[in-house]
């Protein structure tokens, strides 16, 4: 990986935190992307927030480049598998896509027994808890053992500064949120995903542990909408990625895999006792630093691309980019 360590502490003053731009339309403000909606389309400016546990705990040096970059990355190779919103890409912090009819679900999928949070799977399985989101768990398997088969557990999506909720296909059924039908082809799709994103990383030396898709419906020519993937893929945000040459040692030995992705600012947290409730500790500089080289060495190992961060002043700069 190679940032200059200079750089990325110097970055720490000069991150992209907020975006104000009403020529691009009614300003929905997200935890991390600031969302602008005109004549159908949607330009969404991804920022350098940080959040975890569901509350925003302030900015990383070059996130917003990292995570657009990644998304944009994932939609052009996965194209073929699932339609999505995106129609440019403009600026290293930029995507614009069409603008779709959002379905109010988080569609989580899992391929490992692990996590930290309170709704985790390994949470829920460690205190006994054998059905999950409607999915019925075996005995016996080891924390960050690898599922059976990858498991939809979906969650809904909560409004801003509310916590989402686990739930499953039967609720969601029944509560008329969705069909049946509907959630079926639903999740066929983001498995779909999910395994071309698995069959990729291994290929990168990496493991993708887990993911979330949000999905929405875009309007066609003809007057019909199609489903497609929307927001952001396989992203460090979005996701859970280990190291696929040392996830088996630390397997054996009872120890956390060696991840790529912000699972290093959750443990952080976690280990001051803060795990989404009250008023979460400060970030310093050093850790916001090592969050970034994570967040870079991702970029680096997914694409296989070396990341040469935009050094000019983010807001100026999408201004020119998108002629506003």
């Amino acid at each position: 990986m190679s940032i200059d360590p200079d750089l990325l502490r110097e970055q720490c003053a000069r991150t992209l935190e907020h975006s104000d731009f009403p020529a691009l339309g009614v300003k929905h403000e997200g935890k991390v992307r600031d969302s602008y909606v005109r004549d159908g389309r949607r330009t969404i400016v991804v920022t350098d927030r940080v959040s975890a546990f569901d509350v925003v705990l302030g900015t990383i040096p070059f996130k917003g480049q990292v995570l657009n970059q990644i998304a944009a990355f994932w939609f052009d190779r996965t194209g073929d598998v699932a339609p999505n919103h995106v129609l440019s890409v403009p600026d290293p912090n930029v995507t614009v896509g069409r603008e779709c009819r959002l379905v109010p679900i988080e569609f989580v999928v899992r391929g490992h027994l692990t996590g930290v949070t309170n709704t985790s799977i390994w949470t829920a399985y460690d205190r006994g808890e054998r059905v999950y989101c409607g999915h019925r768990l075996p005995e016996g398997l080891r924390r960050h053992e690898r599922l059976p088969e990858p498991l939809l557990t979906p969650t809904t999506k909560a409004e801003a500064g509310a916590h989402d909720e686990l739930t499953s296909r039967a609720a969601l059924i029944e509560q008329g949120v969705v069909s049946a039908e509907f959630y079926d082809r639903a999740e066929a799709m983001v498995l779909r995903l999910f395994a071309a994103g698995q069959q990729w990383a291994e290929k990168q030396g990496l493991i993708l542990v887990d993911t979330k898709y949000e999905l929405g419906f875009a309007p066609g020519d003809d007057g019909t909408e199609r489903l497609v993937v929307i927001d952001e893929i396989h992203t460090p945000d979005s996701s859970r990625y280990w190291y696929r040459d040392s996830y088996e040692r630390a397997l054996s030995a009872g120890t956390d895999p060696k991840a790529m992705d912000k699972e290093y600012v959750r443990r952080w947290l976690a280990e001051r006792g803060y795990t989404g409730d009250g008023t979460p500790p400060a970030l310093p500089d050093e850790v916001r630093c090592e969050a970034a080289r994570r967040y870079i060495e991702t970029f680096e190992r997914i694409t296989g691309e070396r990341f040469a961060p935009d050094l000019e002043a983010p807001i100026p700069r999408i201004r020119r980019h998108l002629g506003i």
